[in-house]
C-alpha cells in the first residue's frame, strides 16, 4: 500500500514524506498551539508498524442509509470518523482517519465508487495521499490550510483539489463551504439528498450539515426537551483540547458562510457527534449568541441575526 512505511505521528495521525526509521525533531501539527504534545513528548509509528495492532470499523447511520460513519479501534489519534457519503452521482468521504487496511477499501468499493475526499481542516489530513492512490480519489482541501500538508503528491495520486471560492459544489446536491474559524480555511459539507424510490420508499430526505471541528457539539446539545434558556448546543473554538475559544469575528464568519443553507441535522467529528431536530440550525445561532455573551461582546454582530 502506497506510504506504507512512511512516518505517522502517533499523536495526531499525520503522515510524513520520510521512512518512519529517520523520523523528525517533532510533528509540525501537534507543535502549532492549536494541538499538543503528550507529556511522554513525541511518539512516532508507520502503517506497517500498526498493521494487527488496529482495525477499522463502520455503522450505517440509523437514519440516513446513504450514510456511513468509519472509525479505528481501539482508537488511534484524536479518534476522529470519517463519514461515507452515498449519492446516484457518486460517493463522496468526508475527512479522513489514519488507518486504511484492505478491509476498509473493499467495504467502501461497495458500496459504489468513490468521486472525492473532502477533508474539513488539516488535523484530519492524515494520510491523505494513501487513501487518494487507493481509491484514485482526489482530495479537496482549503487552499488556505496548505502549508500544513506534509506530504507531497507524485504521478502516482489523483491532482488534489485546492478550494479558493467560499463555496464548491462536489456532486449535485454536496457542496463544501468555507467557514474558517478552527483553521482560516476551515470547511464544513451540506449535503442535500436526493428523494429515491429505493430508499425509504422514495420519501423526503433531511438536508444534513457534516460540520467536523468548525463547529464542535457539546454533551447538552445531544439532549433538548425543556431544556432552560442558555442552554448550548454547540461551541466554537480555535483549540478544542486546549480551550481556546474563537473571538466574535470569527464566530460570526462562520454564521455568516452557513447562514443561507438549510439543514435539518449536523453530524460532528466523532461517532455519535449527531444533532437531530428541525431546528438545529437556530441552535447554532443561538449557541453562538451564548458564547459571545460569555466573552463579553454583548454588542456583537452576530446579535443582529435572527
Amino acid at each position: 500500500m502506497d506510504g506504507e512505511e512512511l512516518l505517522v505521528c502517533k499523536t495526531c495521525g499525520t503522515q510524513f514524506d520520510c521512512p518512519a526509521t529517520s523520523p523528525l525533531p517533532g510533528c509540525n501539527i501537534c507543535d502549532d498551539p492549536r494541538q499538543f504534545v503528550p507529556p511522554t513528548g513525541q511518539v512516532w509509528t508507520s502503517l506497517g508498524e500498526m498493521r494487527g495492532k488496529y482495525e477499522n470499523k463502520w455503522q450505517q447511520d440509523p437514519e440516513e442509509p446513504g450514510m456511513w460513519s468509519i472509525w479505528t479501534e481501539p482508537k488511534f489519534g484524536i479518534g476522529q470518523r470519517a463519514i461515507l457519503i452515498e449519492t446516484p452521482h457518486g460517493n463522496v468521504l468526508w475527512d479522513l482517519i489514519t488507518y486504511l487496511d484492505q478491509p476498509t477499501i473493499d467495504f467502501i468499493n461497495s458500496r459504489g465508487p468513490l468521486h472525492a475526499i473532502v477533508i474539513s481542516h488539516p488535523h484530519y489530513y492524515t494520510t491523505h495521499l494513501t487513501w487518494s492512490h487507493a481509491f484514485s480519489s482526489p482530495v479537496y482541501i482549503s487552499a488556505a490550510d496548505t502549508v500544513w500538508l506534509n506530504r507531497a503528491p507524485s504521478a502516482l495520486h489523483p491532482a488534489s483539489k485546492f478550494l479558493i471560492t467560499p463555496t464548491t459544489d462536489i456532486l449535485p446536491g454536496i457542496t463544501a463551504i468555507q467557514a474558517g474559524g478552527h483553521f482560516p480555511g476551515s470547511l464544513v459539507l451540506h449535503w442535500a439528498p436526493e428523494a429515491r424510490p429505493e430508499i425509504n420508499g422514495g420519501q423526503r430526505r433531511k438536508p444534513r450539515l457534516f460540520i467536523a471541528d468548525t463547529i464542535v457539539t457539546v454533551p447538552s446539545g445531544m439532549y433538548h426537551k425543556d431544556r432552560p434558556p442558555g442552554t448550548t448546543s454547540f461551541t466554537f473554538m480555535w483549540s478544542i483540547p486546549n480551550m481556546l475559544p474563537l473571538p466574535p469575528s470569527e464566530v460570526f464568519g462562520i454564521w455568516k458562510a452557513i447562514r443561507d443553507f438549510e439543514f435539518e441535522a449536523t453530524h460532528g467529528a466523532f461517532v455519535g457527534m449527531d444533532v437531530r431536530r428541525g431546528d438545529v440550525k437556530k441552535a447554532i445561532l443561538e449557541s453562538m449568541k451564548i458564547q459571545v455573551r460569555y466573552e463579553g461582546h454583548e454588542r456583537a454582530a452576530i446579535f443582529d441575526e435572527m
